[in-house]
């Protein structure tokens, strides 16, 4: 599709702050209004527009799918989103471990374990941990107290953690990367500790490097959208 549009700005919109196309507002992909809660993240969806050339890339709008689809999916029905994120909980990979005689068990114990119990600590929970693949189901109050800290989130935030979440296959990181002083290379590297383990000792091939470089991109990103949503 050729550029439509030669002026991009924010306006105040009802609700917050929106995008405008010469002077038109934009709407989500599912029509509707497409407002965010603060000027930051409306800024940084313009620079999206801005930053596009003759010939519009979709690839270049990852903030606004965000958008879209915190406004689209998650805000008609929140309970689903939550829903989504507590299932990630239930499997978390942080929880799931080698064997304690195994090299690896070593590592994960090393990346994981503050992760957890800076959870733990922060919610007032419990996470089983479990040697093997398993399943073992977490405490119920445990679930409880995690959707008591979700339910309060705003549509934007829950878009957010649901990337991450899955990018992680772990809801720990998730709420993680909600801290003042996440850091999202950090986060992944725990997040991604078997892979790179094997990579260690197998060496990367090309097409998992690029496959690795994609999602640690797509997390940064994500992790910086929350961090706009919440900046006011």
């Amino acid at each position: 599709m050729k550029r439509f549009y030669k002026d991009v700005a924010v306006a105040k919109a009802d609700g917050g702050f929106g995008v405008t196309l010469d002077g038109r507002p934009i709407r989500t992909q599912g029509g509707a209004a497409q407002v965010v809660p603060g000027r930051a993240l409306a800024e940084a969806l313009a620079d999206e527009w801005r930053g596009q050339g003759e010939t519009i890339d979709p690839k270049g709008f990852a903030l606004r799918d965000l958008a879209d689809y915190a406004i689209d999916k998650v805000a008609p029905d929140r309970a689903a989103s939550v829903a989504r994120l507590l299932a990630f909980a239930e499997t978390d990979t942080l929880c799931y471990r080698a064997d304690p005689e195994e090299p690896l068990y070593r590592r994960q114990h090393d990346l994981w374990e503050p992760l957890v119990q800076a959870a733990e600590e922060r919610h007032g929970i419990r996470l089983a941990r479990v040697s093997g693949i398993v399943h073992r189901p977490q405490p119920a109050e445990t679930l409880a107290r995690l959707r008591k800290a979700l339910e309060p989130l705003d549509p934007f935030a829950l878009a957010a953690l649901e990337t991450i979440a899955s990018l992680a296959a772990s809801l720990t990181v998730a709420l993680a990367s909600l801290e003042e002083d996440a850091d999202a290379d950090a986060l992944f590297a725990a997040a991604n500790c078997e892979q790179d383990w094997q990579a260690e000792l197998w060496s990367w091939d090309t097409q998992a490097a690029a496959d690795r470089a994609l999602r640690l991109e797509a997390f940064r990103r994500a992790l910086r959208f929350a961090r706009l949503a919440q900046a006011g």
